[in-house]
């Protein structure tokens, strides 16, 4: 089998995973190779996700490794055994670019989602409106056809809040946010109007930053951390202009923890924050 051209950011994910395990047994790609039949060059591509293993190979490295990690073991076979063509986002392979996919993915198989948003909702929280105007926003303009099928896409990505075991989810958004009149007054004032209505919701937590908090805050993209499985698989997304990052080292992870924790300190806790909102929309 030829290596993948475009593997998701899951796949990386678990090739990166095994990387990681096997330079901390202290062993070389080619040791892995040989435990396995293969050659350095095939593991590379294994450790970079540009091809896949199976789970029965998975747990000969563990052993290979001397890792005793019975959930991560787990959570890396389960990876392993995921197929392209089984979820929803897949209807958008060559539609939309990969981006799109790798953050519904991600949304998908987390536990647990945190949101630091400084200019907009978080996604999952958007109305259809609200989306609409935010991508035909967008500089240089993409076309009718793709706006569609963006917004269709964002609106599919809110299923993860209505499902049997929805993650936890908490997002902190700045005041400026909650002001910024995306698609007119009207648009604005029932987005608002939804973020309060979801918000009661059990799982659900909505923080404000006001304009009035001492504290500042140096963020300017949209930062979301999801938290995986198991511990080894919670990750950053970084929000760009220019595309999404996903961040998973532990310096990164512990980085962001602090991040939200300080952003949590320096929020209105959820009451007030929904009397907040409650006072902007009644303003337009």
């Amino acid at each position: 089998m030829p290596p993948r051209d475009n593997p998701t950011a899951r796949q990386i994910r678990l090739g990166s995973e095994l990387r990681k395990l096997r330079e901390r047994a202290g062993l070389t790609a080619r040791d892995a190779g040989g435990l396995l039949s293969t050659d350095a060059a095939r593991i590379s591509n294994i450790e970079a996700g540009r091809l896949g293993i199976s789970d029965e190979r998975i747990r000969r490295l563990f052993t290979f490794y001397q890792v005793n990690d019975d959930a991560l073991l787990a959570a890396l076979c389960a990876i392993a055994t995921e197929r392209r063509g089984t979820h929803w986002w897949d209807e958008y392979r060559g539609i939309l670019t990969p981006g799109f996919l790798d953050i519904a993915e991600l949304e998908h198989h987390a536990i647990g989602l945190r949101c630091l948003q400084p200019m907009t909702f978080p996604g999952v929280l958007q109305t259809e409106d609200y989306a609409r105007a935010l991508f035909a926003g967008v500089i240089p303009q993409v076309p009718a056809e793709e706006v569609d099928a963006r917004v269709e896409h964002r609106m599919k990505r809110r299923a993860i809040l209505d499902g049997d075991a929805p993650p936890r989810f908490e997002t902190i958004v700045h005041e400026a946010a909650l002001r910024m009149r995306i698609g007119g007054r009207k648009v604005a004032r029932h987005q608002l109007e939804h973020v309060l209505q979801t918000s009661e919701r059990e799982g659900i937590t909505v923080r404000v930053i006001p304009f009035a908090s001492d504290d500042f805050i140096e963020v300017t993209q949209t930062v979301l951390y999801a938290t995986g499985a198991v511990p080894q698989l919670d990750t950053v997304h970084i929000d760009t202009p220019f595309g999404g990052r996903f961040l998973d080292t532990v310096a990164d992870l512990e980085r962001y923890t602090a991040l939200f924790a300080f952003a949590e300190q320096t929020s209105l806790d959820p009451d007030e924050s929904r009397s907040f909102i409650h006072h902007i929309a009644r303003e337009l």
